[in-house]
């Protein structure tokens, strides 16, 4: 059976981000289309990031998918680690702030960043 890899970014119980992939299967459609099982959204909403954008440590507001159409972003986690993506690269992004927490930056969080010499430009997928 055929899948993708769908990287999540999420928070561990210790309040940390973090990423971790698993196995989404392809087990729906037909052997020249297979197709995965279907995903909630309720929205979209795309963005440009100039040359030079960096955001500070944030926490998603919400679960939502993140596409790359155009450029490279870089996602840094606390503890030093970071991955960049690039065009047509997604990850799904879960890393929301622990119930009861109040968010603090040295510990929450991770922070974006584009890379190289042209614009980003994603698609935000809302879950």
């Amino acid at each position: 059976m055929s899948s993708l890899t769908r990287v999540i970014l999420f928070t561990d119980t210790d309040g940390r981000a973090r990423f971790r992939e698993e196995r989404l299967p392809l087990d729906q459609g037909t052997p020249a289309a297979r197709l995965s099982a279907l995903q909630p959204a309720t929205g979209l909403q795309l963005r440009e990031s100039p040359v030079g954008f960096r955001s500070a440590f944030h926490c998603t507001e919400s679960p939502q998918w993140l596409f790359v159409l155009r450029g490279r972003m870089e996602i840094g986690l606390q503890d030093g680690s970071s991955r960049v993506f690039g065009p047509g690269e997604h990850f799904y992004s879960a890393d929301t702030l622990p119930a009861g927490a109040t968010f603090d930056p040295t510990v929450h969080g991770h922070w974006s960043r584009q890379v190289g010499d042209e614009p980003l430009v994603t698609a935000f997928v809302k879950g």
